[in-house]
Protein backbone atom coordinates (compact mmCIF):
# COMPACT_ATOMS: atom_id res chain seq x y z
CA UNK A 1 0.00 0.00 0.00
CA UNK A 2 2.76 2.43 0.94
CA UNK A 3 4.60 1.84 -2.33
CA UNK A 4 1.40 2.42 -4.33
CA UNK A 5 0.69 5.66 -2.53
CA UNK A 6 4.23 6.88 -2.97
CA UNK A 7 4.12 6.13 -6.71
CA UNK A 8 0.81 7.97 -7.07
CA UNK A 9 2.18 10.99 -5.27
CA UNK A 10 5.29 11.09 -7.43
CA UNK A 11 3.16 10.77 -10.60
CA UNK A 12 0.94 13.67 -9.60
CA UNK A 13 3.96 15.74 -8.63
CA UNK A 14 5.67 15.09 -11.96
CA UNK A 15 2.59 16.24 -13.87
CA UNK A 16 2.42 19.45 -11.83
CA UNK A 17 6.08 20.37 -12.28
CA UNK A 18 9.20 20.26 -10.08
CA UNK A 19 8.72 20.24 -6.31
CA UNK A 20 11.25 20.87 -3.59
CA UNK A 21 12.42 17.97 -1.36
CA UNK A 22 10.50 19.54 1.53
CA UNK A 23 7.30 19.76 -0.54
CA UNK A 24 7.73 16.18 -1.66
CA UNK A 25 8.20 15.07 1.94
CA UNK A 26 5.10 16.97 3.07
CA UNK A 27 3.01 15.54 0.23
CA UNK A 28 4.22 11.99 0.79
CA UNK A 29 3.62 12.23 4.54
CA UNK A 30 0.17 13.63 3.87
CA UNK A 31 -0.62 10.54 1.80
CA UNK A 32 0.68 8.36 4.64
CA UNK A 33 -1.57 10.14 7.14
CA UNK A 34 -4.56 9.67 4.84
CA UNK A 35 -3.88 5.96 4.41
CA UNK A 36 -3.34 5.51 8.15
CA UNK A 37 -6.77 6.77 9.15
CA UNK A 38 -9.09 3.97 10.37
CA UNK A 39 -6.24 1.45 10.44
CA UNK A 40 -5.55 -0.66 13.54
CA UNK A 41 -1.99 -1.03 14.79
CA UNK A 42 -1.12 -4.09 16.88
CA UNK A 43 1.89 -2.90 18.87
CA UNK A 44 3.77 -5.77 20.48
CA UNK A 45 5.52 -4.21 23.46
CA UNK A 46 6.97 -5.41 26.75
CA UNK A 47 4.37 -5.02 29.48
CA UNK A 48 6.35 -5.61 32.65
CA UNK A 49 5.85 -2.13 34.13
CA UNK A 50 2.54 -0.45 34.84
CA UNK A 51 4.04 3.00 34.24
CA UNK A 52 5.07 1.98 30.73
CA UNK A 53 1.70 0.36 30.08
CA UNK A 54 0.01 3.60 31.13
CA UNK A 55 2.23 5.60 28.78
CA UNK A 56 1.38 3.31 25.85
CA UNK A 57 -2.31 3.71 26.65
CA UNK A 58 -1.82 7.50 26.55
CA UNK A 59 -0.23 7.12 23.11
CA UNK A 60 -3.22 5.04 22.00
CA UNK A 61 -5.61 7.72 23.19
CA UNK A 62 -3.66 10.46 21.41
CA UNK A 63 -3.26 8.77 18.00
CA UNK A 64 -6.97 7.89 18.06
CA UNK A 65 -7.94 11.54 18.48
CA UNK A 66 -5.25 13.05 16.23
CA UNK A 67 -5.02 10.51 13.41
CA UNK A 68 -8.04 8.21 13.66
CA UNK A 69 -5.78 5.23 14.42
CA UNK A 70 -6.76 2.39 16.73
CA UNK A 71 -3.68 1.29 18.70
CA UNK A 72 -3.81 -2.08 20.47
CA UNK A 73 -1.08 -2.86 23.00
CA UNK A 74 -0.22 -6.52 22.57
CA UNK A 75 1.45 -7.19 25.92
CA UNK A 76 4.50 -9.44 25.70
CA UNK A 77 7.21 -10.63 28.07
CA UNK A 78 9.92 -11.48 25.52
CA UNK A 79 10.44 -9.83 22.12
CA UNK A 80 12.07 -13.03 20.87
CA UNK A 81 8.58 -14.56 20.85
CA UNK A 82 7.48 -11.86 18.38
CA UNK A 83 10.47 -12.55 16.16
CA UNK A 84 9.58 -16.25 16.14
CA UNK A 85 5.98 -15.45 15.22
CA UNK A 86 7.00 -13.30 12.23
CA UNK A 87 9.48 -15.98 11.15
CA UNK A 88 6.68 -18.54 11.26
CA UNK A 89 4.35 -16.28 9.26
CA UNK A 90 6.96 -15.83 6.53
CA UNK A 91 7.67 -19.56 6.43
CA UNK A 92 3.95 -20.20 6.16
CA UNK A 93 3.56 -17.81 3.23
CA UNK A 94 1.74 -15.06 5.15
CA UNK A 95 3.45 -12.25 3.24
CA UNK A 96 0.83 -9.61 4.06
CA UNK A 97 -1.85 -9.14 6.68
CA UNK A 98 0.55 -10.18 9.43
CA UNK A 99 -0.34 -10.24 13.12
CA UNK A 100 2.29 -7.66 14.15
CA UNK A 101 2.26 -4.03 12.97
CA UNK A 102 4.78 -2.52 15.37
CA UNK A 103 7.27 -4.04 17.79
CA UNK A 104 9.38 -2.55 20.60
CA UNK A 105 12.80 -3.88 19.78
CA UNK A 106 16.56 -3.55 19.85
CA UNK A 107 19.71 -5.61 20.06
CA UNK A 108 19.74 -9.27 19.12
CA UNK A 109 16.05 -9.26 18.14
CA UNK A 110 16.59 -6.42 15.66
CA UNK A 111 19.65 -8.19 14.32
CA UNK A 112 17.64 -11.39 13.87
CA UNK A 113 14.80 -9.65 11.99
CA UNK A 114 17.15 -7.57 9.84
CA UNK A 115 19.32 -10.51 8.81
CA UNK A 116 16.23 -12.52 7.79
CA UNK A 117 14.62 -9.67 5.80
CA UNK A 118 11.68 -9.54 8.18
CA UNK A 119 11.47 -5.74 8.42
CA UNK A 120 9.47 -3.12 6.52
CA UNK A 121 11.42 -0.18 5.16
CA UNK A 122 13.70 1.63 5.30
CA UNK A 123 11.09 4.08 6.57
CA UNK A 124 12.70 6.22 9.27
CA UNK A 125 13.78 9.03 6.94
CA UNK A 126 10.10 9.47 5.98
CA UNK A 127 9.17 10.41 9.58
CA UNK A 128 8.97 14.23 9.92
CA UNK A 129 10.16 14.19 13.55
CA UNK A 130 13.28 12.14 12.78
CA UNK A 131 14.92 15.43 11.80
CA UNK A 132 14.96 16.32 15.52
CA UNK A 133 17.53 13.59 16.17
CA UNK A 134 21.27 14.21 15.87
CA UNK A 135 23.10 10.92 15.25
CA UNK A 136 26.45 12.61 15.84
CA UNK A 137 25.29 13.65 19.31
CA UNK A 138 23.65 10.27 20.07
CA UNK A 139 25.28 7.59 17.87
CA UNK A 140 23.20 4.76 19.34
CA UNK A 141 20.12 6.21 17.60
CA UNK A 142 21.50 4.82 14.33
CA UNK A 143 23.74 1.99 15.63
CA UNK A 144 21.94 -0.77 17.56
CA UNK A 145 24.29 -3.08 19.49
CA UNK A 146 27.00 -2.51 16.80
CA UNK A 147 24.43 -3.15 14.01
CA UNK A 148 23.65 -0.21 11.65
CA UNK A 149 19.95 0.63 11.83
CA UNK A 150 19.75 1.52 8.10
CA UNK A 151 16.37 3.19 8.56
CA UNK A 152 14.65 -0.06 9.58
CA UNK A 153 13.72 0.95 13.15
CA UNK A 154 12.83 4.29 14.72
CA UNK A 155 14.43 5.30 18.05
CA UNK A 156 12.08 6.25 20.88
CA UNK A 157 14.12 6.13 24.11
CA UNK A 158 17.57 6.07 25.67
CA UNK A 159 18.82 3.69 28.34
CA UNK A 160 21.83 3.64 30.64
CA UNK A 161 22.57 1.31 33.50
CA UNK A 162 22.42 2.77 37.00
CA UNK A 163 22.16 0.99 40.34
CA UNK A 164 19.50 1.86 42.95
CA UNK A 165 20.23 1.64 46.68
CA UNK A 166 18.42 2.70 49.82
CA UNK A 167 20.47 5.26 51.75
CA UNK A 168 18.50 4.33 54.87
CA UNK A 169 20.29 0.99 54.89
CA UNK A 170 23.42 1.50 52.78
CA UNK A 171 25.72 4.51 52.66
CA UNK A 172 28.65 3.31 50.53
CA UNK A 173 27.59 0.99 47.70
CA UNK A 174 30.26 -0.93 45.74
CA UNK A 175 31.47 0.98 42.68
CA UNK A 176 33.00 -1.82 40.64
CA UNK A 177 32.14 -5.40 39.73
CA UNK A 178 35.06 -6.65 41.80
CA UNK A 179 33.92 -4.60 44.81
CA UNK A 180 30.38 -5.92 44.32
CA UNK A 181 31.61 -9.47 44.92
CA UNK A 182 33.34 -8.48 48.15
CA UNK A 183 30.27 -6.52 49.29
CA UNK A 184 27.91 -9.41 48.52
CA UNK A 185 30.12 -11.82 50.47
CA UNK A 186 30.00 -9.48 53.46
CA UNK A 187 26.24 -8.92 53.08
CA UNK A 188 24.73 -12.27 52.02
CA UNK A 189 21.27 -12.23 50.49
CA UNK A 190 21.20 -8.45 49.94
CA UNK A 191 21.90 -8.43 46.16
CA UNK A 192 19.88 -9.82 43.24
CA UNK A 193 19.45 -9.44 39.49
CA UNK A 194 16.56 -10.43 37.20
CA UNK A 195 16.63 -13.87 35.66
CA UNK A 196 18.06 -13.92 32.12
CA UNK A 197 16.87 -13.79 29.39
CA UNK A 198 15.01 -10.85 30.94
CA UNK A 199 16.87 -7.98 29.28
CA UNK A 200 17.79 -6.25 32.56
CA UNK A 201 19.15 -9.51 33.93
CA UNK A 202 21.19 -10.14 30.81
CA UNK A 203 22.44 -6.55 30.95
CA UNK A 204 23.71 -7.20 34.49
CA UNK A 205 25.81 -10.05 33.06
CA UNK A 206 27.08 -7.89 30.17
CA UNK A 207 27.96 -5.11 32.61
CA UNK A 208 30.02 -7.55 34.65
CA UNK A 209 31.67 -9.00 31.55
CA UNK A 210 32.64 -5.54 30.30
CA UNK A 211 34.67 -4.91 33.45
CA UNK A 212 36.08 -8.42 33.79
CA UNK A 213 37.31 -8.88 30.21
CA UNK A 214 40.92 -7.89 29.53
CA UNK A 215 40.13 -5.98 26.31
CA UNK A 216 36.46 -4.87 26.01
CA UNK A 217 36.90 -3.99 22.31
CA UNK A 218 36.69 -7.70 21.53
CA UNK A 219 32.99 -7.48 22.45
CA UNK A 220 32.31 -5.27 19.43
CA UNK A 221 32.77 -8.19 17.01
CA UNK A 222 30.81 -11.45 16.83
CA UNK A 223 32.33 -14.17 19.02
CA UNK A 224 33.63 -17.47 17.76
CA UNK A 225 33.37 -20.62 19.85
CA UNK A 226 36.99 -20.10 20.88
CA UNK A 227 36.77 -16.38 21.74
CA UNK A 228 33.47 -16.86 23.61
CA UNK A 229 34.96 -19.54 25.83
CA UNK A 230 38.11 -17.53 26.51
CA UNK A 231 36.60 -14.07 26.93
CA UNK A 232 33.66 -15.11 29.13
CA UNK A 233 35.65 -17.38 31.46
CA UNK A 234 36.21 -14.56 34.02
CA UNK A 235 32.45 -13.86 33.99
CA UNK A 236 31.52 -17.45 34.87
CA UNK A 237 34.20 -17.51 37.57
CA UNK A 238 32.82 -14.28 39.05
CA UNK A 239 29.26 -15.60 38.92
CA UNK A 240 30.27 -18.87 40.57
CA UNK A 241 31.82 -16.84 43.40
CA UNK A 242 28.98 -14.36 43.89
CA UNK A 243 25.92 -16.57 43.33
CA UNK A 244 25.89 -18.23 46.80
CA UNK A 245 25.80 -14.73 48.33
CA UNK A 246 22.82 -13.52 46.28
CA UNK A 247 19.19 -13.21 47.37
CA UNK A 248 17.91 -16.69 48.30
CA UNK A 249 21.40 -18.04 47.81
CA UNK A 250 21.14 -17.59 44.05
CA UNK A 251 18.61 -20.45 43.85
CA UNK A 252 15.85 -18.10 42.65
CA UNK A 253 15.79 -14.84 40.71
CA UNK A 254 13.20 -12.05 40.34
CA UNK A 255 11.39 -12.29 37.00
CA UNK A 256 12.13 -8.78 35.79
CA UNK A 257 13.14 -5.26 36.79
CA UNK A 258 9.76 -4.50 38.37
CA UNK A 259 10.04 -7.57 40.59
CA UNK A 260 13.60 -6.59 41.48
CA UNK A 261 12.45 -3.09 42.43
CA UNK A 262 9.77 -4.61 44.64
CA UNK A 263 12.45 -6.51 46.55
CA UNK A 264 14.26 -3.23 47.15
CA UNK A 265 11.04 -1.59 48.28
CA UNK A 266 10.30 -4.50 50.63
CA UNK A 267 13.76 -4.22 52.18
CA UNK A 268 14.77 -7.70 51.05
CA UNK A 269 17.78 -6.42 49.10
CA UNK A 270 19.94 -3.29 49.26
CA UNK A 271 21.06 -2.84 45.63
CA UNK A 272 19.13 -3.24 42.37
CA UNK A 273 20.07 -2.63 38.73
CA UNK A 274 17.91 -0.61 36.35
CA UNK A 275 18.41 0.38 32.71
CA UNK A 276 16.62 3.70 33.20
CA UNK A 277 18.42 6.57 34.98
CA UNK A 278 15.04 8.11 35.86
CA UNK A 279 13.36 4.90 37.01
CA UNK A 280 14.06 5.36 40.72
CA UNK A 281 12.73 8.93 40.77
CA UNK A 282 9.65 7.83 38.85
CA UNK A 283 9.05 4.96 41.27
CA UNK A 284 9.49 7.28 44.27
CA UNK A 285 7.01 9.74 42.77
CA UNK A 286 4.47 6.93 42.44
CA UNK A 287 5.04 5.51 45.91
CA UNK A 288 6.76 2.38 44.62
CA UNK A 289 10.05 3.08 46.41
CA UNK A 290 10.92 5.01 49.59
CA UNK A 291 12.24 8.54 49.09
CA UNK A 292 15.56 7.49 50.62
CA UNK A 293 16.51 5.55 47.45
CA UNK A 294 19.23 7.05 45.28
CA UNK A 295 21.15 5.91 42.19
CA UNK A 296 24.82 5.58 41.31
CA UNK A 297 27.04 4.28 38.51
CA UNK A 298 30.20 2.23 38.53
CA UNK A 299 33.52 4.06 38.40
CA UNK A 300 34.47 2.43 35.08
CA UNK A 301 31.20 3.42 33.39
CA UNK A 302 27.97 1.58 32.62
CA UNK A 303 26.35 0.19 29.46
CA UNK A 304 24.10 2.53 27.45
CA UNK A 305 21.89 1.99 24.40
CA UNK A 306 18.79 3.13 22.52
CA UNK A 307 15.49 1.30 22.15
CA UNK A 308 13.44 1.39 18.96
CA UNK A 309 10.19 0.46 17.27
CA UNK A 310 10.17 -1.51 14.00
CA UNK A 311 7.55 -2.62 11.49
CA UNK A 312 7.51 -6.25 10.24
CA UNK A 313 7.65 -6.80 6.47
CA UNK A 314 4.10 -8.20 6.42
CA UNK A 315 2.42 -5.67 8.72
CA UNK A 316 -1.29 -5.16 8.09
CA UNK A 317 -1.11 -1.41 8.73
CA UNK A 318 2.37 -0.09 7.84
CA UNK A 319 1.16 3.48 7.22
CA UNK A 320 -0.50 3.74 10.65
CA UNK A 321 2.53 2.08 12.25
CA UNK A 322 4.75 4.80 10.73
CA UNK A 323 2.42 7.51 12.04
CA UNK A 324 2.61 6.01 15.55
CA UNK A 325 6.41 5.80 15.29
CA UNK A 326 6.54 9.45 14.28
CA UNK A 327 4.22 10.49 17.11
CA UNK A 328 6.52 8.70 19.57
CA UNK A 329 9.33 10.99 18.30
CA UNK A 330 7.33 14.19 18.76
CA UNK A 331 8.62 16.61 21.44
CA UNK A 332 5.29 16.30 23.27
CA UNK A 333 5.46 12.50 23.46
CA UNK A 334 9.19 12.49 24.26
CA UNK A 335 8.82 15.08 27.04
CA UNK A 336 5.97 13.12 28.61
CA UNK A 337 8.08 9.96 28.43
CA UNK A 338 11.00 11.69 30.17
CA UNK A 339 8.82 13.05 32.99
CA UNK A 340 9.95 11.09 36.11
CA UNK A 341 6.44 11.38 37.52
CA UNK A 342 5.17 9.27 34.58
CA UNK A 343 8.05 7.14 33.24
CA UNK A 344 11.39 8.97 33.36
CA UNK A 345 12.86 7.56 30.12
CA UNK A 346 15.53 9.88 28.61
CA UNK A 347 14.72 11.44 25.25
CA UNK A 348 16.37 10.57 21.93
CA UNK A 349 15.88 14.12 20.64
CA UNK A 350 18.62 16.72 20.34
CA UNK A 351 17.80 19.82 22.37
CA UNK A 352 19.76 21.87 19.82
CA UNK A 353 17.29 20.90 17.09
CA UNK A 354 14.16 21.92 19.00
CA UNK A 355 12.36 25.24 18.89
CA UNK A 356 12.32 27.35 22.05
CA UNK A 357 8.78 26.21 22.81
CA UNK A 358 9.68 22.54 22.28
CA UNK A 359 12.81 22.82 24.45
CA UNK A 360 10.74 24.45 27.19
CA UNK A 361 8.76 21.20 27.53
CA UNK A 362 11.95 19.48 28.70
CA UNK A 363 13.28 22.43 30.70
CA UNK A 364 10.11 22.37 32.77
CA UNK A 365 10.58 18.74 33.81
CA UNK A 366 11.89 17.97 37.30
CA UNK A 367 15.14 15.99 37.32
CA UNK A 368 13.82 13.74 40.05
CA UNK A 369 15.06 13.23 43.59
CA UNK A 370 17.10 10.13 42.73
CA UNK A 371 18.19 10.96 39.17
CA UNK A 372 21.84 11.70 38.47
CA UNK A 373 22.72 14.77 36.44
CA UNK A 374 24.08 14.11 32.92
CA UNK A 375 27.58 14.85 34.22
CA UNK A 376 27.19 12.38 37.10
CA UNK A 377 25.98 9.57 34.80
CA UNK A 378 29.59 9.03 33.85
CA UNK A 379 31.08 7.10 30.98
CA UNK A 380 28.70 5.33 28.58
CA UNK A 381 29.94 1.87 27.62
CA UNK A 382 28.89 0.44 24.24
CA UNK A 383 26.66 -2.61 23.97
CA UNK A 384 28.46 -5.79 22.87
CA UNK A 385 27.64 -7.34 19.50
CA UNK A 386 24.20 -9.08 19.75
CA UNK A 387 25.71 -12.56 19.41
CA UNK A 388 27.48 -12.12 22.77
CA UNK A 389 24.09 -11.53 24.38
CA UNK A 390 22.43 -14.62 22.93
CA UNK A 391 25.37 -16.84 23.77
CA UNK A 392 25.64 -15.48 27.32
CA UNK A 393 21.92 -16.11 27.88
CA UNK A 394 22.22 -19.65 26.56
CA UNK A 395 25.28 -20.45 28.67
CA UNK A 396 23.72 -18.88 31.79
CA UNK A 397 20.62 -21.07 31.38
CA UNK A 398 22.79 -24.17 30.88
CA UNK A 399 24.77 -23.51 34.03
CA UNK A 400 21.78 -22.62 36.20
CA UNK A 401 19.67 -25.55 35.04
CA UNK A 402 22.22 -27.95 36.49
Amino acid sequence: MAAVLLAAVLLVSAAAGPVSPAQAQDTTWGATLAAARDQTVYWNAWAGDERINAYIQWVADEVAVRYGITLQHVKITDTADVVSRVVAEKAGGRLSGGSVDLVWINGENFKAMKSRDLLFGPFVDRLPHFGLIDPDEKPTTVIDFTEPVDGLEAPWGMAKVVFMYDTARLTAPPRSIAAMLAWAAANPGRLAYPQPPDFTGTTFLKQALHELVADPTVLQSPPTDETFATVTQPLWQWLAAITPHLWRGGRAFPANEAALRQLLDDGEIDIAITFNPGSASSAIAQGLLPDTVRTYVLDGGTIANTHFVAIPFNASAPEAAMVVADFLLSPEAQARKQDPRLWGDPTVLSMARLSDAERALFDALPLGIATLSPADLGRALPEPHPEWMTRIESEWRRRHSQ
